[in-house]
C-alpha cells in the first residue's frame, strides 16, 4: 500500500498533467443549477422532464464497471450518485476522467437524473469539470477515531467523516440564533463592546495581556463585557445585550476553554427574581423550537426543563453536604476545614472563594435537573447588590445548572458608587496579596455609576456550555470548532 507520501507525489503529477493540458484546476466559478439535496427532493419531475442539472461537490467514492464508472458526490446538504459512461462521454473525456480523478477531488457534473435498475437515484453524465484537486488521499480509518485530540486537531475531517459532528454545530447555531431572537422580542438592544479593554473586569479571572504599539499602552483581552454594558444603562438604554467571545487565562477542563462564547444581558428596573423567571421562559422557548420539548438526555440521564425550577440556597447546599455554617464560620476555621478536606486555599481567598472550591467539590457535581442555586456569601461576586434583610451577608444572586454544568450566572446589580469603589478597593487588596483572579479598581466605571445607574438585573451565559449540553456532549472541546490544543511537537 502506498504511503500518504507517495499518493501525494502521483497527485501532483496528475496536477501538472492537468495544467499541461491548459485546463484550470482550481477553477474561479461554477454553473451549479441545483444543491444534492435539491435535486433528490425535485427528483421525479426533474428525472420525467430529462431536464439537464449541474451539481458540485466532494467525491467521496469510485467504482469502476468496464466502460463505466459510479461516483458518490457530495456537497453541504446531501449525497448523490453520478454515472460515468464512456459512450455517453467520448472515450479521450472518460479517459481524462479516469486519470485525473481520486477520491477526495472537487467535481462539477452536468447531466439528467435517472434510477438504476436498482432503484437508486443516480445524474448521468454528460460533462464535467474539475473544481478542486486534492493532493493528500482522505483517511481510510477516520470514522470513529478514537484519538479525540487527532479530530480535534483535524476538524475538517472530522466535519467530512462524521455527520453527527457537524450536526452539533447546525445545533449550536440554532441555539445562538434562538437566544438572539428570543432577546429581541424581549425587546433587548444587540450591541457590541470593546475585547481589547484597558481594565480588564465583570469576572474573577487573571486575563491575556498585549500591547498596543500605536499608543504604547498595555490591554487586556477581555474577560466579560459586563462593565462597558452596564455603562450603557447609565446612558439611557434598558435593555441590552451581547454574544460576546470572551478570553480567560485560566486552567482547562471539560467545561473550560481559554476562548469561549457567552451571551451576557442586563435589564434596567428588574432584579435577580425577574431573570430567574426570564431565563425559565427562554429555555422554554429554545428547547420547543430547536428540540421539539422540553425533556433532553445527556449522558444517559434524563434532564426535564419544565419550569419552575427549584430555587435551593448555597449555603444550604453547603451545611448539607459538609455540617460547615457558613454564615457564623470564622476565615481561619474555613481554612481549616477546607484543608482536612483537600481543598488548596490560595493567598488572598477569603471565605466566598474558599466556599465556592467546597460548593464545586462537594454540591455541584451532584445537581443534575436544572436548579436555580441563589443568595451566594457577600464577597463572591464584588459588582452584585446585597439581599436586603439579611445582614449584608448574602448577595441578590443565583447560579442556573443542570447535568453538573454551570450554565449561567446572574444578579441583582449593585448601583451605588460608593459600595462599589470599596468592593474594587478591597479587590485591590487581595490582588497585591497574590490573587491574580481578582477584579481590578476600574475609575471610570465608578465615574459612570456616579453620574447614577438604574436599578438592574444582569445575566450572563455559556452558549459552549449550553452547547454541550443539548448536543450531549461530554466537553466543550466538541462543540468548538477550533479548540485551543497544545502544538503536537510540544
Amino acid at each position: 500500500m502506498a504511503t500518504v507520501d507517495e499518493i501525494r507525489k502521483i497527485r501532483l503529477k496528475k496536477l501538472e498533467a492537468i495544467k499541461k493540458s491548459l485546463l484550470n484546476p482550481y477553477p474561479e466559478k461554477t454553473k451549479r443549477t441545483h444543491k444534492i439535496a435539491e435535486a433528490l427532493a425535485g427528483f421525479s419531475q426533474l428525472s420525467r422532464s430529462k431536464k439537464e442539472v449541474v451539481l458540485t461537490g466532494r467525491i467521496r467514492s469510485l467504482r469502476g464497471h468496464g466502460g463505466s464508472v459510479f461516483a458518490d458526490i457530495e456537497d453541504g446538504t446531501g449525497k448523490i450518485q453520478a454515472f460515468f459512461k464512456k459512450d455517453g462521454l467520448g472515450e479521450k473525456e472518460y479517459e481524462f476522467f479516469l486519470k485525473s480523478f481520486d477520491i477526495g477531488d472537487f467535481i462539477e457534473i452536468r447531466g439528467i437524473l435517472f434510477k438504476t435498475k436498482k432503484g437508486e437515484k443516480t445524474a448521468e453524465t454528460a460533462g464535467f469539470k474539475m473544481l478542486a484537486k486534492s493532493l493528500l488521499p482522505l483517511p481510510e480509518k477516520w470514522h470513529g477515531l478514537q484519538d479525540t485530540e487527532e479530530r480535534f486537531r483535524k476538524r475538517y475531517l472530522d466535519l467530512i467523516f462524521n455527520p453527527e459532528i457537524r450536526n452539533k454545530f447546525e445545533k449550536k447555531t440554532l441555539i445562538i440564533k434562538g437566544i438572539r431572537e428570543f432577546l429581541d422580542k424581549e425587546g433587548f438592544l444587540e450591541v457590541e463592546t470593546p475585547i481589547l479593554q484597558p481594565i480588564y473586569g465583570g469576572a474573577k479571572a487573571k486575563p491575556f495581556k498585549t500591547h498596543l504599539n500605536a499608543l504604547d499602552m498595555d490591554l487586556y483581552l477581555r474577560i466579560s463585557p459586563e462593565l462597558y454594558l452596564k455603562r450603557l444603562l447609565v446612558g439611557g438604554f434598558e435593555k441590552v445585550y451581547e454574544i460576546a467571545r470572551c478570553f480567560r487565562n485560566e486552567g482547562m477542563d471539560r467545561s473550560h476553554n481559554p476562548d469561549f462564547t457567552q451571551v451576557e444581558f442586563y435589564w434596567a428596573y428588574a432584579d435577580y427574581k425577574d431573570l430567574m423567571k426570564l431565563t425559565e421562559k427562554l429555555f422554554a422557548v429554545l428547547l420547543k423550537n430547536i428540540f421539539g420539548g422540553l425533556k433532553i438526555e445527556y449522558e444517559g440521564q434524563k434532564i426535564d426543563f419544565k419550569p419552575p425550577w427549584p430555587r435551593i440556597e448555597f449555603s444550604q447546599l453547603i451545611r448539607e453536604a459538609t455540617k460547615i455554617n457558613l454564615e457564623e464560620i470564622n476565615l481561619t476555621t474555613l481554612k481549616k476545614e477546607a484543608g482536612k478536606m483537600g481543598i488548596e486555599v490560595e493567598k488572598g481567598e477569603g471565605k466566598s472563594e474558599i466556599a465556592d472550591k467546597i460548593y464545586k467539590k462537594y454540591c455541584q457535581p451532584k445537581i443534575i435537573q436544572p436548579t436555580f442555586i441563589i443568595n451566594h456569601p457577600a464577597g463572591s461576586a464584588p459588582l452584585a447588590k446585597q439581599l436586603e434583610g439579611d445582614n449584608d451577608q448574602k448577595l441578590a444572586r443565583f447560579q442556573l445548572l443542570a447535568a453538573s454544568f454551570e450554565l449561567a450566572n446572574a444578579f441583582s446589580e449593585l448601583n451605588d458608587p460608593l459600595e462599589q469603589r470599596k468592593r474594587f478597593e478591597e479587590q485591590e487588596k487581595i490582588f497585591k496579596e497574590g490573587f491574580e483572579e481578582a477584579q481590578r479598581m476600574d475609575e471610570d466605571y465608578i465615574a459612570a455609576m456616579e453620574y447614577g445607574m438604574p436599578p438592574a438585573a444582569g445575566f450572563g451565559m455559556g452558549i459552549d456550555r449550553l452547547a454541550a449540553l443539548l448536543t450531549d456532549s461530554h466537553s466543550l472541546r466538541e462543540v468548538i470548532l477550533f479548540p485551543t490544543m497544545k502544538p503536537k511537537d510540544k
